[in-house]
């Protein structure tokens, strides 16, 4: 058998993980002869080629020399902690990538902050050297700070690292040697990740991660952490609640490359993929039959955001998807369960409304993204912080958010940070740019990207990761001007939203069709007023007092699905279709509205 080194790949979104792993790739000579090698080869979803982030977490093998390494991708984004949390108990190392301008950001310290406790090995990757602007030995420095900040022991502390570029595909151990190819980032894992303990006994294996195939059905992925695991032995699985069972396996795969290679028996150490247990789940223990021992339970960080689900009631329904109905929903949500295990699902009073919580904005808005693709339609209420209490206090969710901005948009971003009870505690500059750091409630982060925006003429790159719960922090003034509501069904015309564009800015463009109560822009005072945007110029033989002016209309303002979640508020819902986003308020009828507001403000 071939040596193992199993290592993740941890970075903050965009600083080259996935482009440096398409270059080992290529060097490793895993594609074969004819295949038809793709960029961003483990991006295999399309969201997240769309996008350029990681949401999955993948496992492939490169061979090197004569050793095997397991390679998992993790994501590089907080919301995805979950994903994250797992799939490190099955590496013995990690390879941390930074970015050499940017230096190590918010996501890059949640994701090591988690390695480090599990006592795995780092090695560092300095990543685009071949940047203009590019900054390594002050980079070093920071990620030295870094480590001393997270508590990392002496030996975590003596790490080792390299210089890269992934996009051109070589490494380097000092910054004047050759760039020939990327030998010294492989030899560094194997010299200094420690190969797998070979620990004798009874099977145990514990499900990391978990695959479904609509043949085969679910597929459980982990590591063997003791013992050999073989097709053909007597196996027992054990719960999360501790219930054991038997169970047989059919199928049993290893990571061969980018494939999956059948086999019999599994050594202590690999990694591998397994066929045949219907009630497989994440955390689960596959153990001897005879000796059934559970491993420790994965921990798995608990939701700070809820949305409420609900059917699509808008005049539109069903035009657009093919799925609408409650149970079609329903089935969806539960199916989503399965495999994304930091998701929560109550049931609420009304059958076809369902609380859904989760990691942050992100995580469940790539979720609804996914259902939408298939078809679905769905409404979606405003987000919402999940409070607690502690020491009988009411606490909420503080996050961590860091803007790199240009000195001269600093103090419009400390003011606006600052009226949404944010607090400042640390600023560094990094050549032009300011890198600030703030501690802000999670309600607070809602609708704010837009508004920084707008403040810094699109020149602020903000990043949030969850930090802790603290005591609430007080109420945050109204923080966005009221909305435009259609006032009848149709098209729109040119005509009614020229006249109507001294009153706000609009969401639509002439000749969408739009409904009663749907918010078709924002209106330029803190009142909800409604507009008539079917208008039509009245066409009479009588001559015009004055030539026609020519109509100029400010392009509308487009939002995305995570956009739109954050705009809306309490008494607004987003429609979602696979061919459409809409802004809607909850009760279409003016009067049922009249009534809303009068029962809240009394």
């Amino acid at each position: 058998m071939k040596e193992i080194r199993n290592i993740a790949i941890i970075a903050h979104v965009d600083h080259g993980k996935t482009t440096l792993v398409d270059q080992i790739l290529k060097q490793c000579s895993v594609f074969r002869e004819n295949q038809v090698v793709r960029e961003r080869f483990l991006d295999s979803n399309d969201l997240e080629r769309e996008r350029g982030i990681t949401i999955l977490s993948k496992n492939i093998s490169i061979p090197y020399r004569n050793f095997k390494i397991n390679l998992i991708d993790t994501p590089g984004h907080a919301d995805f902690g979950g994903e994250v949390e797992r799939v490190l108990k099955m590496a013995d190392g990690v390879l941390l990538l930074v970015d050499s301008f940017e230096g190590p950001m918010p996501q890059t310290r949640f994701v090591l902050e988690k390695a480090l406790h599990l006592h795995l090995k780092p090695i560092v990757v300095i990543n685009k050297i071949d940047r203009p602007d590019n900054r390594p030995n002050e980079v070093l420095d920071e990620i030295y700070d870094l480590f001393i900040d997270l508590d990392a022991n002496e030996s975590q502390l003596d790490f080792p690292y390299v210089y890269a570029s992934g996009r051109d595909g070589w490494a380097v151990y000092q910054l004047n040697d050759k760039r020939e190819n990327l030998n010294p980032l492989l030899d560094s894992i194997i010299k200094n990740i420690p190969s797998p303990p070979a620990v004798e006994g009874t099977t145990q294996i514990q499900v990391t991660t978990l695959d479904y195939n609509d043949y085969v059905g679910r597929i459980g992925i982990g590591r063997v952490f003791r013992g050999t695991l073989s097709k053909n032995s007597k196996l027992s699985i054990i719960k999360r609640d501790g219930k054991i069972h038997p169970v047989s396996i059919k199928q049993l795969f290893i990571f061969d490359g980018l494939n999956r290679m059948e086999t019999d028996e599994v050594q202590c150490g690999d990694i591998c993929a397994m066929v045949g247990i219907e009630d497989i789940d994440i955390g689960d223990t596959i153990a001897d039959a005879e000796n059934p021992e559970p491993l420790p339970i994965i921990a798995i960080d608990e939701p700070t955001i809820s949305m409420t689900f609900t059917v699509n009631n808008s005049p539109y329904y069903g035009r657009e998807g093919k799925l609408v109905t409650s149970r079609q929903i329903r089935d969806r949500i539960y199916k989503e369960l399965e495999q994304n295990v930091a998701l929560r699902v109550q049931e609420t009073s009304s059958p076809d409304a369902f609380k859904i919580s989760g990691r942050g904005i992100l995580h469940l808005s790539i979720f609804i993204e996914n259902m939408r693709r298939e078809g679905y339609e769905l409404q979606i209420r405003e987000p919402k912080v999940i409070y607690k209490q502690i020491d009988s206090k009411k606490a909420e969710p503080i996050e961590v958010l860091v803007v790199d901005v240009p000195t001269e948009y600093a103090g419009k971003v400390i003011e606006l940070v600052g009226q949404r009870k944010g607090e400042m505690v640390n600023m560094d500059t990094k050549g032009n740019l300011n890198k600030i750091e703030f501690h802000i409630p999670s309600r607070g982060i809602m609708g704010l990207r837009t508004r920084m925006l707008t403040a810094t003429a699109g020149e602020a790159i903000m990043h949030h990761r969850f930090y802790q719960y603290e005591y609430f922090k007080g109420s945050i003034g109204r923080v966005r001007n009221g909305v435009l509501i259609s006032m009848a069904e149709g098209p729109a015309t040119a005509y009614a939203i020229d006249s109507l564009q001294d009153r706000g800015k609009f969401f639509i463009d002439p000749g969408e069709n739009v409904y009663a109560g749907q918010i078709v822009g924002e209106h330029n005072k803190d009142n909800d007023i409604e507009v008539n945007v079917q208008r039509g110029k009245k066409l009479t033989n009588m001559r015009a007092s004055g030539a026609d002016k020519a109509i100029k209309i400010t392009p509308a303002i487009k939002f995305t699905l995570e956009e739109a979640l954050e705009y809306i508020a309490d008494d607004e819902m987003v429609e979602v279709t696979p061919k459409s986003i809409r802004l809607r308020k909850l009760y279409l009828d003016p009067n049922e509205r009249k009534r809303y507001n009068l029962g809240k403000n009394n």
